[in-house]
């Protein structure tokens, strides 16, 4: 049976990564081979319990794995923070890893689109982990538009609300982690918008953080934004997002108002509201996090193993649409303008890389 499984290995063993552990396992398509990490006693207790390989070291996690495994099948699952192993992504690649990576797909656009570059160019499957597409929210979400062909939307609006994260950590510092609340925290929620909406054509955006030091700005990732999205002459939408603290619970979910129904969708819940505000419909559902993960990695693993029945879930290209719309957000924050992320897809990258194309 395990001949048959896709040679696993893990970079990053914090809460993703022990979700991405848990999901394979109980997906039934893989098996790791090693995992990596730089807290060396946790990587050691992990590899330990299930009996693979340890790494400290994410260079030699490549490079030992490489020599080791066929380059037949074989997958990089990535739960490390992309500032931490962007040079390992491309290395895997480089040596035939197909690769999934939770999300963000990167820091910024040009990082994104040079992963993507490098996985078409490679010719192996580069997925991001969007767990969001099966939760059974959003799929009700899907599948209500579809039977119901709702043509006359005219706004989309978003709420989120997130635990602050520690202070003086990666989070705080822009070059490390490329943005703050927008990019780690509500891309998922981006995902759904550009899945069921597209790409905006016009973003503004504001940004605040709650730095207490305004002079040295030693803090500059944004903890509060509010977004403007216009999508065409008669749909426009808005985020609204914040970390915070002692302040109740997290919060996230998309609304959108029809002519004459209003929609409330998560991932767990969707809620529909006639004309007068009475309740028309509601569904609501007790799927988990790790199931919804196990069922992507189901769909990627069978992705690889039979590529001609099998379309790839989440791929990098889909995702650079995701990483346009929070480009032209963070854009429009230092420019004070409103901004394009068609213009963002088109643009050169700041490398030569091929051109990319989109549907």
């Amino acid at each position: 049976m395990s001949e048959n499984k896709l040679k696993t290995v893990i970079l990053g063993l914090n809460e993703g990564g022990k979700l991405l552990i848990e999901a394979s396992q109980a997906a039934g398509l893989f098996e790791i081979e090693a995992v990596a990490d730089k807290d060396i006693n946790l990587v050691e207790k992990t590899a330990n319990e299930l009996k693979c390989e340890a790494y400290d070291d994410f260079r030699q996690l490549i490079t030992a794995t490489d020599s080791r495994l066929s380059r037949d099948n074989r997958v990089l699952f990535v739960a490390e923070y992309t500032s931490a192993c962007d040079e390992y992504i491309k290395m895997a690649m480089k040596k035939k890893f197909n690769v999934l990576k939770l999300p963000p797909i990167g820091r910024n656009f040009d990082e994104a689109a040079e992963f993507v570059r490098l996985g078409e160019e490679e010719k192996i499957i580069f997925t991001i982990a969007n767990t969001g597409r099966y939760a059974k929210g959003f799929l009700a979400l899907r599948d209500y538009i579809m039977k119901n062909k709702l043509e006359q939307v005219f706004l989309v609006t978003v709420f989120c609300t997130f635990s602050e994260p520690p202070p003086n950590t990666w989070h705080t510092d822009p070059k490390l982690s490329g943005g703050g609340v927008l990019l780690h925290d509500c891309y998922r929620i981006i995902d759904q918008i550009v899945l069921n909406f597209g790409l905006p054509q016009q973003i503004y955006s504001l940004n605040t953080n709650q730095a207490k030091d305004k002079q040295q700005r030693s803090y500059l990732t944004e903890d509060t934004a509010v977004v403007t999205l216009k999508f065409s002459d008669t749909l426009v939408g808005n985020i609204i997002t914040s970390r915070r603290s002692g302040i109740g619970p997290q919060q996230e979910y998309l609304r959108f108002f029809d002519k004459d129904k209003i929609l409330t969708v998560n991932e767990k819940q969707l809620n529909i509201r006639d004309g007068r505000g009475e309740i028309a419909g509601q569904q609501e559902f007790s799927d988990t996090e790790l199931e919804r993960m196990t069922l992507l990695l189901r769909d990627f693993a069978i992705s690889i193993l039979s590529p001609e029945e099998n379309k790839s879930v989440s791929t990098g290209r889909e995702n650079l649409k995701n990483m346009a719309v929070i480009e032209s957000a963070y854009l429009s924050a230092r420019t004070g303008f409103p901004e394009e992320p068609a213009r963002i897809i088109q643009m050169p990258p700041a490398v030569p890389t091929i051109q990319m194309k989109f549907d």
